[in-house]
Protein backbone atom coordinates (compact mmCIF):
# COMPACT_ATOMS: atom_id res chain seq x y z
CA UNK A 1 0.00 0.00 0.00
CA UNK A 2 2.98 2.23 1.40
CA UNK A 3 4.52 1.63 -2.35
CA UNK A 4 1.28 2.38 -3.62
CA UNK A 5 0.74 5.67 -2.53
CA UNK A 6 4.66 6.77 -2.77
CA UNK A 7 4.04 6.10 -7.15
CA UNK A 8 0.94 8.20 -7.09
CA UNK A 9 2.92 11.20 -4.67
CA UNK A 10 6.25 10.38 -7.26
CA UNK A 11 4.08 10.72 -10.59
CA UNK A 12 2.17 14.05 -9.41
CA UNK A 13 -0.79 12.52 -9.60
CA UNK A 14 -2.93 14.51 -7.27
CA UNK A 15 -3.22 17.64 -5.20
CA UNK A 16 -5.16 18.15 -1.73
CA UNK A 17 -7.36 20.66 -1.91
CA UNK A 18 -10.77 21.85 -0.25
CA UNK A 19 -13.52 20.26 -2.15
CA UNK A 20 -15.50 23.52 -4.56
CA UNK A 21 -18.92 24.25 -3.80
CA UNK A 22 -21.41 22.33 -5.84
CA UNK A 23 -18.58 19.58 -6.65
CA UNK A 24 -18.83 16.00 -4.99
CA UNK A 25 -15.80 13.35 -4.08
CA UNK A 26 -15.39 9.91 -5.47
CA UNK A 27 -14.84 7.21 -3.16
CA UNK A 28 -11.92 5.19 -3.16
CA UNK A 29 -11.02 1.75 -1.87
CA UNK A 30 -8.24 -0.77 -1.87
CA UNK A 31 -7.50 -3.94 -3.87
CA UNK A 32 -5.51 -6.51 -3.11
CA UNK A 33 -3.91 -9.19 -5.34
CA UNK A 34 -1.23 -11.80 -5.20
CA UNK A 35 0.85 -11.78 -8.65
CA UNK A 36 2.20 -15.46 -9.47
CA UNK A 37 5.33 -16.81 -11.92
CA UNK A 38 5.07 -19.15 -14.47
CA UNK A 39 4.95 -21.81 -11.80
CA UNK A 40 2.46 -20.83 -10.21
CA UNK A 41 4.25 -19.27 -6.89
CA UNK A 42 3.53 -16.07 -5.67
CA UNK A 43 5.95 -13.29 -7.44
CA UNK A 44 4.62 -10.73 -5.33
CA UNK A 45 2.04 -9.11 -2.85
CA UNK A 46 0.40 -6.17 -4.47
CA UNK A 47 -2.05 -3.56 -3.25
CA UNK A 48 -3.99 -1.13 -5.75
CA UNK A 49 -5.44 2.11 -4.99
CA UNK A 50 -8.95 2.00 -6.89
CA UNK A 51 -11.23 4.70 -7.50
CA UNK A 52 -15.24 3.49 -7.02
CA UNK A 53 -15.32 4.61 -10.94
CA UNK A 54 -19.29 3.25 -11.39
CA UNK A 55 -20.37 6.62 -9.00
CA UNK A 56 -19.42 8.89 -12.41
CA UNK A 57 -22.11 10.42 -14.64
CA UNK A 58 -21.34 10.59 -18.36
CA UNK A 59 -21.19 14.35 -19.55
CA UNK A 60 -20.45 15.43 -16.30
CA UNK A 61 -16.75 13.03 -15.32
CA UNK A 62 -16.06 11.86 -18.64
CA UNK A 63 -16.82 11.98 -21.76
CA UNK A 64 -14.84 9.38 -24.32
CA UNK A 65 -13.56 6.24 -22.84
CA UNK A 66 -12.86 3.91 -25.71
CA UNK A 67 -8.97 2.83 -25.81
CA UNK A 68 -7.39 -0.10 -28.29
CA UNK A 69 -5.88 -3.00 -27.49
CA UNK A 70 -3.79 -5.24 -29.74
CA UNK A 71 -6.34 -8.09 -30.50
CA UNK A 72 -5.28 -11.90 -29.91
CA UNK A 73 -5.44 -12.75 -33.49
CA UNK A 74 -2.75 -10.45 -33.61
CA UNK A 75 -0.70 -11.31 -31.03
CA UNK A 76 -0.75 -15.17 -32.15
CA UNK A 77 0.16 -13.69 -35.72
CA UNK A 78 3.13 -11.61 -34.18
CA UNK A 79 4.23 -15.42 -32.33
CA UNK A 80 4.15 -16.49 -35.64
CA UNK A 81 6.22 -14.34 -37.20
CA UNK A 82 8.90 -13.89 -34.80
CA UNK A 83 9.31 -18.00 -35.09
CA UNK A 84 9.54 -17.84 -38.40
CA UNK A 85 12.67 -15.11 -38.36
CA UNK A 86 13.99 -16.48 -35.28
CA UNK A 87 13.63 -13.35 -33.10
CA UNK A 88 12.93 -13.35 -29.78
CA UNK A 89 10.00 -11.92 -28.19
CA UNK A 90 10.52 -9.56 -24.82
CA UNK A 91 8.28 -8.21 -22.45
CA UNK A 92 7.75 -5.03 -20.89
CA UNK A 93 5.61 -3.95 -17.67
CA UNK A 94 4.48 -0.25 -17.38
CA UNK A 95 4.18 0.16 -13.23
CA UNK A 96 1.05 1.81 -12.66
CA UNK A 97 0.73 2.94 -15.81
CA UNK A 98 -2.57 4.70 -15.81
CA UNK A 99 -0.98 7.24 -13.35
CA UNK A 100 0.70 8.44 -15.96
CA UNK A 101 -2.71 9.52 -18.36
CA UNK A 102 -3.42 13.05 -18.07
CA UNK A 103 -7.29 13.99 -17.34
CA UNK A 104 -9.18 16.63 -18.80
CA UNK A 105 -12.19 16.87 -16.21
CA UNK A 106 -11.98 18.09 -12.77
CA UNK A 107 -12.12 14.86 -10.87
CA UNK A 108 -12.07 15.38 -7.19
CA UNK A 109 -11.28 11.92 -4.76
CA UNK A 110 -11.57 11.23 -1.04
CA UNK A 111 -8.31 9.97 0.94
CA UNK A 112 -7.45 6.69 1.24
CA UNK A 113 -8.50 4.89 3.90
CA UNK A 114 -4.95 4.56 5.92
CA UNK A 115 -3.58 7.89 4.61
CA UNK A 116 -5.78 10.19 5.55
CA UNK A 117 -3.56 13.30 6.59
CA UNK A 118 -3.74 14.25 10.40
CA UNK A 119 -5.10 17.90 10.68
CA UNK A 120 -7.04 17.48 6.85
CA UNK A 121 -9.58 14.67 7.35
CA UNK A 122 -11.94 16.95 5.51
CA UNK A 123 -10.10 17.87 2.56
CA UNK A 124 -10.14 15.88 -0.66
CA UNK A 125 -7.61 15.32 -3.22
CA UNK A 126 -7.78 17.07 -7.12
CA UNK A 127 -6.81 14.76 -9.35
CA UNK A 128 -4.80 15.86 -12.29
CA UNK A 129 -3.79 12.44 -13.95
CA UNK A 130 -5.50 9.46 -14.09
CA UNK A 131 -5.90 6.48 -11.34
CA UNK A 132 -7.42 2.82 -11.83
CA UNK A 133 -10.86 2.31 -11.86
CA UNK A 134 -11.69 5.64 -13.30
CA UNK A 135 -14.13 5.49 -16.57
CA UNK A 136 -11.57 7.33 -18.19
CA UNK A 137 -8.54 5.82 -17.49
CA UNK A 138 -7.62 2.97 -20.03
CA UNK A 139 -8.22 6.10 -22.61
CA UNK A 140 -5.63 8.63 -20.98
CA UNK A 141 -3.46 6.28 -20.96
CA UNK A 142 -3.36 5.14 -23.86
CA UNK A 143 -3.26 8.91 -25.82
CA UNK A 144 -0.16 9.63 -23.27
CA UNK A 145 1.86 6.09 -24.80
CA UNK A 146 0.38 7.00 -27.93
CA UNK A 147 2.14 10.47 -27.77
CA UNK A 148 5.23 8.96 -26.73
CA UNK A 149 5.88 6.45 -29.26
CA UNK A 150 5.08 9.56 -31.86
CA UNK A 151 7.68 11.13 -30.69
CA UNK A 152 9.90 8.12 -30.81
CA UNK A 153 9.55 7.75 -34.23
CA UNK A 154 6.97 4.90 -34.77
CA UNK A 155 4.02 4.55 -36.71
CA UNK A 156 0.86 2.99 -36.02
CA UNK A 157 -0.41 0.31 -37.68
CA UNK A 158 -3.59 1.59 -39.31
CA UNK A 159 -5.89 -1.79 -39.04
CA UNK A 160 -4.35 -2.68 -35.70
CA UNK A 161 -3.79 -0.04 -33.59
CA UNK A 162 -2.59 -1.66 -30.66
CA UNK A 163 0.36 -1.94 -33.11
CA UNK A 164 3.54 0.02 -33.92
CA UNK A 165 6.19 -0.45 -35.86
CA UNK A 166 9.80 1.11 -36.51
CA UNK A 167 12.45 0.84 -38.91
CA UNK A 168 15.59 2.03 -38.99
CA UNK A 169 18.33 3.45 -41.88
CA UNK A 170 19.82 -0.62 -42.07
CA UNK A 171 16.26 -1.96 -42.76
CA UNK A 172 16.02 -3.40 -39.43
CA UNK A 173 12.54 -3.62 -37.92
CA UNK A 174 11.10 -3.10 -34.61
CA UNK A 175 6.94 -4.56 -33.89
CA UNK A 176 5.67 -2.99 -30.27
CA UNK A 177 2.64 -5.10 -29.32
CA UNK A 178 0.55 -3.03 -26.27
CA UNK A 179 -1.99 -4.64 -24.41
CA UNK A 180 -2.83 -1.84 -22.05
CA UNK A 181 0.49 -1.46 -19.74
CA UNK A 182 1.65 -4.80 -21.15
CA UNK A 183 4.49 -4.29 -24.15
CA UNK A 184 5.45 -7.49 -26.77
CA UNK A 185 9.22 -5.97 -28.14
CA UNK A 186 10.63 -7.66 -31.48
CA UNK A 187 12.24 -7.73 -34.37
CA UNK A 188 15.45 -8.70 -36.40
CA UNK A 189 17.93 -6.50 -34.29
CA UNK A 190 18.75 -6.72 -30.86
CA UNK A 191 20.46 -2.96 -30.22
CA UNK A 192 17.43 -1.19 -31.52
CA UNK A 193 15.61 -3.44 -28.87
CA UNK A 194 17.47 -2.10 -26.07
CA UNK A 195 17.81 1.37 -27.40
CA UNK A 196 14.18 0.90 -27.20
CA UNK A 197 13.75 -0.17 -23.61
CA UNK A 198 16.26 2.65 -22.70
CA UNK A 199 14.36 5.15 -23.66
CA UNK A 200 10.77 3.57 -22.43
CA UNK A 201 12.99 3.59 -18.92
CA UNK A 202 13.68 7.23 -19.01
CA UNK A 203 9.99 8.23 -19.86
CA UNK A 204 8.24 5.33 -17.58
CA UNK A 205 8.38 3.73 -14.15
CA UNK A 206 9.21 0.16 -15.95
CA UNK A 207 9.95 -3.49 -15.37
CA UNK A 208 11.94 -4.93 -17.55
CA UNK A 209 10.71 -8.94 -17.71
CA UNK A 210 12.81 -9.91 -20.55
CA UNK A 211 12.46 -12.77 -22.64
CA UNK A 212 8.15 -13.38 -22.91
CA UNK A 213 7.21 -16.26 -20.33
CA UNK A 214 3.87 -15.29 -18.83
CA UNK A 215 1.96 -13.10 -20.81
CA UNK A 216 -2.12 -12.81 -19.48
CA UNK A 217 -2.21 -16.31 -18.32
CA UNK A 218 -0.65 -17.61 -21.61
CA UNK A 219 2.35 -19.29 -20.95
CA UNK A 220 5.16 -18.67 -23.99
CA UNK A 221 8.00 -20.90 -24.20
CA UNK A 222 10.55 -19.67 -26.28
CA UNK A 223 12.73 -22.76 -28.01
CA UNK A 224 15.54 -23.28 -30.63
CA UNK A 225 12.56 -25.16 -32.56
CA UNK A 226 10.04 -22.17 -32.29
CA UNK A 227 8.06 -20.96 -29.64
CA UNK A 228 5.01 -22.32 -27.64
CA UNK A 229 2.32 -21.23 -26.31
CA UNK A 230 -0.49 -22.91 -24.21
CA UNK A 231 -2.49 -22.30 -20.78
CA UNK A 232 -1.72 -24.96 -18.84
CA UNK A 233 -1.61 -23.41 -15.53
CA UNK A 234 -5.12 -21.84 -16.16
CA UNK A 235 -6.74 -25.00 -17.43
CA UNK A 236 -5.80 -26.45 -14.01
CA UNK A 237 -6.77 -23.97 -12.32
CA UNK A 238 -10.49 -24.28 -14.24
CA UNK A 239 -10.52 -27.87 -13.70
CA UNK A 240 -9.83 -27.77 -9.53
CA UNK A 241 -12.71 -24.21 -9.63
CA UNK A 242 -15.24 -26.76 -11.21
CA UNK A 243 -13.93 -29.80 -9.01
CA UNK A 244 -13.12 -31.82 -11.97
CA UNK A 245 -9.16 -32.33 -11.55
CA UNK A 246 -10.03 -35.92 -10.97
CA UNK A 247 -12.33 -36.97 -13.77
CA UNK A 248 -11.91 -39.59 -16.74
CA UNK A 249 -10.58 -38.01 -19.76
CA UNK A 250 -12.33 -38.35 -23.12
CA UNK A 251 -10.78 -38.16 -26.58
CA UNK A 252 -13.57 -35.03 -28.35
CA UNK A 253 -14.94 -32.23 -26.02
CA UNK A 254 -18.45 -32.58 -28.16
CA UNK A 255 -20.54 -35.82 -28.94
CA UNK A 256 -21.23 -36.48 -32.55
CA UNK A 257 -25.39 -36.62 -33.30
CA UNK A 258 -26.15 -34.70 -30.35
CA UNK A 259 -28.25 -31.18 -31.50
CA UNK A 260 -28.90 -28.66 -28.88
CA UNK A 261 -32.10 -26.55 -27.91
CA UNK A 262 -32.58 -23.66 -26.07
CA UNK A 263 -35.40 -25.77 -23.96
CA UNK A 264 -33.00 -28.37 -23.01
CA UNK A 265 -33.68 -32.04 -21.11
CA UNK A 266 -33.78 -32.58 -17.47
CA UNK A 267 -33.72 -29.57 -14.69
CA UNK A 268 -32.64 -25.84 -15.01
CA UNK A 269 -29.39 -25.02 -13.93
CA UNK A 270 -28.12 -22.05 -12.20
CA UNK A 271 -27.21 -19.72 -14.65
CA UNK A 272 -24.44 -17.67 -13.04
CA UNK A 273 -22.54 -20.60 -12.62
CA UNK A 274 -23.06 -21.82 -16.19
CA UNK A 275 -21.98 -18.19 -17.43
CA UNK A 276 -18.86 -18.67 -15.01
CA UNK A 277 -17.75 -22.13 -16.68
CA UNK A 278 -19.11 -20.85 -20.16
CA UNK A 279 -16.81 -17.81 -19.86
CA UNK A 280 -13.68 -19.30 -18.37
CA UNK A 281 -13.50 -21.55 -21.23
CA UNK A 282 -14.12 -19.35 -24.09
CA UNK A 283 -10.74 -17.34 -22.28
CA UNK A 284 -9.29 -20.74 -22.99
CA UNK A 285 -10.23 -21.02 -26.69
CA UNK A 286 -7.11 -18.22 -26.79
CA UNK A 287 -4.76 -21.38 -27.12
CA UNK A 288 -7.20 -23.99 -27.66
CA UNK A 289 -8.63 -23.68 -30.89
CA UNK A 290 -9.97 -27.62 -30.84
CA UNK A 291 -12.54 -26.70 -28.48
CA UNK A 292 -13.54 -22.96 -30.33
CA UNK A 293 -16.88 -24.72 -31.84
CA UNK A 294 -17.88 -26.93 -28.45
CA UNK A 295 -17.92 -23.54 -26.20
CA UNK A 296 -18.77 -21.66 -29.20
CA UNK A 297 -22.70 -23.82 -28.99
CA UNK A 298 -23.01 -23.69 -25.70
CA UNK A 299 -22.82 -20.11 -25.44
CA UNK A 300 -26.01 -19.56 -27.02
CA UNK A 301 -27.90 -20.94 -23.85
CA UNK A 302 -26.72 -18.72 -21.14
CA UNK A 303 -29.69 -16.88 -20.54
CA UNK A 304 -31.69 -20.30 -19.60
CA UNK A 305 -29.10 -23.31 -19.25
CA UNK A 306 -30.61 -26.68 -18.48
CA UNK A 307 -29.01 -30.08 -17.26
CA UNK A 308 -28.16 -31.43 -20.86
CA UNK A 309 -26.07 -27.98 -21.56
CA UNK A 310 -24.27 -28.10 -17.95
CA UNK A 311 -23.09 -31.53 -19.00
CA UNK A 312 -22.06 -31.11 -22.47
CA UNK A 313 -19.97 -28.18 -20.86
CA UNK A 314 -18.39 -30.46 -17.86
CA UNK A 315 -17.49 -32.81 -21.37
CA UNK A 316 -15.49 -30.04 -22.50
CA UNK A 317 -14.09 -30.33 -18.90
CA UNK A 318 -13.61 -34.04 -19.28
CA UNK A 319 -11.93 -33.47 -22.81
CA UNK A 320 -9.40 -30.92 -20.77
CA UNK A 321 -8.01 -32.90 -18.44
CA UNK A 322 -6.75 -35.02 -20.67
CA UNK A 323 -5.21 -32.60 -22.98
CA UNK A 324 -3.95 -30.31 -20.65
CA UNK A 325 -0.69 -29.78 -21.51
CA UNK A 326 -2.01 -29.19 -25.25
CA UNK A 327 -1.30 -26.06 -26.88
CA UNK A 328 0.32 -24.33 -30.15
CA UNK A 329 3.93 -24.71 -31.88
CA UNK A 330 4.73 -22.32 -34.18
CA UNK A 331 8.13 -23.30 -35.66
CA UNK A 332 11.17 -21.58 -37.18
CA UNK A 333 10.67 -23.04 -40.54
CA UNK A 334 7.18 -23.11 -42.98
CA UNK A 335 5.85 -20.74 -45.63
CA UNK A 336 5.60 -17.37 -45.06
CA UNK A 337 2.43 -17.27 -47.47
CA UNK A 338 -0.71 -17.01 -45.81
CA UNK A 339 -3.85 -19.22 -46.41
CA UNK A 340 -6.79 -20.15 -44.97
CA UNK A 341 -9.70 -22.63 -45.05
CA UNK A 342 -13.58 -21.94 -44.81
CA UNK A 343 -16.59 -24.49 -44.37
CA UNK A 344 -19.92 -24.38 -42.81
CA UNK A 345 -22.67 -26.58 -41.66
CA UNK A 346 -25.81 -26.01 -43.04
CA UNK A 347 -29.09 -25.95 -40.90
CA UNK A 348 -27.82 -27.14 -38.19
CA UNK A 349 -29.33 -24.96 -35.80
CA UNK A 350 -32.46 -26.96 -35.04
CA UNK A 351 -34.64 -23.56 -34.43
CA UNK A 352 -33.67 -20.72 -36.40
CA UNK A 353 -32.47 -23.28 -39.35
CA UNK A 354 -29.34 -21.07 -39.58
CA UNK A 355 -25.93 -22.37 -40.64
CA UNK A 356 -22.56 -22.70 -39.25
CA UNK A 357 -19.35 -20.87 -40.56
CA UNK A 358 -16.06 -21.35 -39.62
CA UNK A 359 -12.55 -20.87 -41.21
CA UNK A 360 -9.29 -20.82 -40.02
CA UNK A 361 -5.77 -18.80 -41.26
CA UNK A 362 -2.35 -20.13 -41.21
CA UNK A 363 1.53 -18.60 -41.66
CA UNK A 364 3.41 -21.26 -41.99
CA UNK A 365 2.57 -24.90 -40.52
CA UNK A 366 0.15 -23.45 -37.37
CA UNK A 367 -2.90 -21.97 -37.29
CA UNK A 368 -3.25 -18.23 -35.84
CA UNK A 369 -6.73 -17.40 -36.10
CA UNK A 370 -9.87 -18.90 -36.03
CA UNK A 371 -13.46 -18.50 -35.80
CA UNK A 372 -16.97 -20.46 -35.68
CA UNK A 373 -20.18 -18.13 -36.05
CA UNK A 374 -23.60 -18.55 -36.44
CA UNK A 375 -24.96 -17.05 -39.94
CA UNK A 376 -27.40 -14.11 -39.92
CA UNK A 377 -29.43 -15.24 -42.48
CA UNK A 378 -31.11 -18.81 -43.19
CA UNK A 379 -29.14 -20.29 -46.57
CA UNK A 380 -31.30 -22.18 -49.18
CA UNK A 381 -28.69 -24.32 -49.71
CA UNK A 382 -25.54 -26.50 -48.87
CA UNK A 383 -23.92 -24.03 -51.87
CA UNK A 384 -25.56 -20.47 -50.18
CA UNK A 385 -23.69 -21.70 -46.98
CA UNK A 386 -20.78 -22.52 -48.04
CA UNK A 387 -20.92 -19.27 -49.95
CA UNK A 388 -21.45 -17.39 -46.95
CA UNK A 389 -19.01 -18.63 -44.78
CA UNK A 390 -16.27 -17.90 -47.64
CA UNK A 391 -17.37 -14.10 -47.77
CA UNK A 392 -16.54 -13.74 -43.84
CA UNK A 393 -13.52 -15.28 -44.64
CA UNK A 394 -12.58 -13.25 -47.45
CA UNK A 395 -13.04 -10.27 -44.81
CA UNK A 396 -10.46 -11.95 -42.68
CA UNK A 397 -8.18 -12.70 -45.07
CA UNK A 398 -8.23 -8.80 -46.35
CA UNK A 399 -7.44 -7.78 -43.24
CA UNK A 400 -4.70 -10.29 -42.32
CA UNK A 401 -3.46 -9.48 -45.60
CA UNK A 402 -3.03 -5.71 -45.15
CA UNK A 403 -1.56 -6.45 -41.52
CA UNK A 404 1.55 -8.13 -43.21
CA UNK A 405 1.76 -5.64 -45.47
CA UNK A 406 2.63 -3.21 -42.90
CA UNK A 407 5.06 -5.53 -41.57
CA UNK A 408 6.89 -6.70 -45.03
CA UNK A 409 5.85 -5.03 -47.56
CA UNK A 410 3.96 -4.89 -50.42
CA UNK A 411 2.06 -8.67 -51.39
CA UNK A 412 1.55 -9.37 -54.51
CA UNK A 413 -0.18 -13.04 -54.66
CA UNK A 414 -3.29 -13.64 -53.70
CA UNK A 415 -4.58 -14.68 -50.42
CA UNK A 416 -6.23 -18.73 -51.26
CA UNK A 417 -8.86 -20.19 -49.57
CA UNK A 418 -9.45 -23.64 -49.45
CA UNK A 419 -13.29 -24.42 -50.01
CA UNK A 420 -14.66 -28.00 -50.24
CA UNK A 421 -17.73 -26.89 -52.61
CA UNK A 422 -17.60 -26.37 -55.96
CA UNK A 423 -20.77 -25.05 -56.30
CA UNK A 424 -20.15 -21.66 -54.18
CA UNK A 425 -16.30 -21.55 -56.19
CA UNK A 426 -17.89 -21.53 -59.60
CA UNK A 427 -20.69 -18.34 -57.78
CA UNK A 428 -17.50 -16.49 -56.23
CA UNK A 429 -15.90 -16.63 -59.82
CA UNK A 430 -18.85 -15.83 -62.03
CA UNK A 431 -22.36 -14.30 -62.09
CA UNK A 432 -24.09 -17.38 -63.34
CA UNK A 433 -26.62 -19.34 -61.86
CA UNK A 434 -28.62 -16.07 -61.11
CA UNK A 435 -31.71 -18.00 -59.94
CA UNK A 436 -29.79 -19.39 -57.19
CA UNK A 437 -28.13 -16.70 -56.08
CA UNK A 438 -30.48 -13.41 -56.56
CA UNK A 439 -31.85 -13.17 -53.44
CA UNK A 440 -28.12 -13.09 -51.71
CA UNK A 441 -27.70 -10.03 -49.74
CA UNK A 442 -25.04 -7.80 -51.23
CA UNK A 443 -22.68 -8.13 -48.38
CA UNK A 444 -22.04 -11.34 -49.23
CA UNK A 445 -21.00 -10.65 -52.88
CA UNK A 446 -18.06 -8.65 -51.53
CA UNK A 447 -16.15 -11.92 -52.34
CA UNK A 448 -16.64 -11.79 -56.06
CA UNK A 449 -14.71 -8.41 -56.16
CA UNK A 450 -12.02 -9.63 -54.11
CA UNK A 451 -11.97 -12.73 -56.65
CA UNK A 452 -12.25 -10.58 -59.71
CA UNK A 453 -9.38 -8.13 -58.46
CA UNK A 454 -7.12 -11.60 -57.84
CA UNK A 455 -6.69 -9.83 -53.51
CA UNK A 456 -8.61 -13.72 -53.11
CA UNK A 457 -8.30 -17.12 -54.57
CA UNK A 458 -10.63 -19.88 -54.22
CA UNK A 459 -9.48 -23.32 -54.40
CA UNK A 460 -11.02 -26.87 -53.70
CA UNK A 461 -9.95 -29.30 -51.56
CA UNK A 462 -11.19 -32.54 -50.41
CA UNK A 463 -13.69 -33.08 -47.20
CA UNK A 464 -10.96 -34.85 -45.68
CA UNK A 465 -8.57 -32.02 -45.92
CA UNK A 466 -10.97 -29.35 -44.74
CA UNK A 467 -9.24 -28.39 -41.38
CA UNK A 468 -12.64 -25.73 -40.91
CA UNK A 469 -14.38 -28.67 -40.68
CA UNK A 470 -13.43 -28.58 -36.99
CA UNK A 471 -15.58 -25.26 -36.49
CA UNK A 472 -19.06 -26.34 -37.86
CA UNK A 473 -19.79 -29.61 -36.35
CA UNK A 474 -19.05 -32.21 -33.43
CA UNK A 475 -16.93 -34.76 -34.89
CA UNK A 476 -15.70 -38.40 -34.78
CA UNK A 477 -12.45 -39.04 -32.83
CA UNK A 478 -10.23 -40.69 -35.62
CA UNK A 479 -11.06 -37.55 -37.43
CA UNK A 480 -11.11 -35.15 -34.55
CA UNK A 481 -7.88 -36.05 -33.87
CA UNK A 482 -6.14 -35.61 -37.31
CA UNK A 483 -7.53 -31.81 -37.96
CA UNK A 484 -5.95 -30.94 -34.80
CA UNK A 485 -2.88 -31.79 -35.66
CA UNK A 486 -3.34 -30.13 -38.89
CA UNK A 487 -4.07 -26.64 -36.41
CA UNK A 488 -0.26 -27.47 -35.76
CA UNK A 489 -1.27 -27.96 -31.57
CA UNK A 490 0.64 -30.83 -29.80
CA UNK A 491 1.36 -31.79 -26.31
CA UNK A 492 4.07 -28.81 -25.12
CA UNK A 493 7.33 -29.89 -24.49
CA UNK A 494 9.05 -28.20 -21.72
Amino acid sequence: MKEEIDAIERNDTWSLTSLPKGQKSIGVKWVYKLKKNVEGGVNKFKARLVVKGYKQKQGIDYEEVFAPVARFDTIRLIFSIAAMNKWKIHQLDVKSAFLNGVLKEEIYVDQPEGFIVKGKEHMVYSLKKALYGLKQAPRAWNLCIDKHFGEEGFTKCPYEYGVYMKTDSNGNRLIICLYVDDLLITGDDEQMIADFKATMFRRFDMTDVGLMSLFLGIEVHQKKDGIWICQKRYAKELLEKFRMNHCNGVSTPMQTGVHFTKEGEGKLVDPTLYKSLIGSLRYLTVTRPDIVYSVGILSRFMEKPWESHWLAAKRILRYISGTVEFGLHYQCSGDMRLLGYCDSDWANDHEERKSTSGYVFYVGDTAFTWCTQKQKVVALSTCEAEYIAAAAAACEAMWLKNLLKEFFGEIDEATTIYVDNKSAIALAKNQVQHGRSKHIDVRYHFIRDAVKKDQISMEHCSTEDQVADLFTKALPTPRFIKLVKMLGMKKVLV
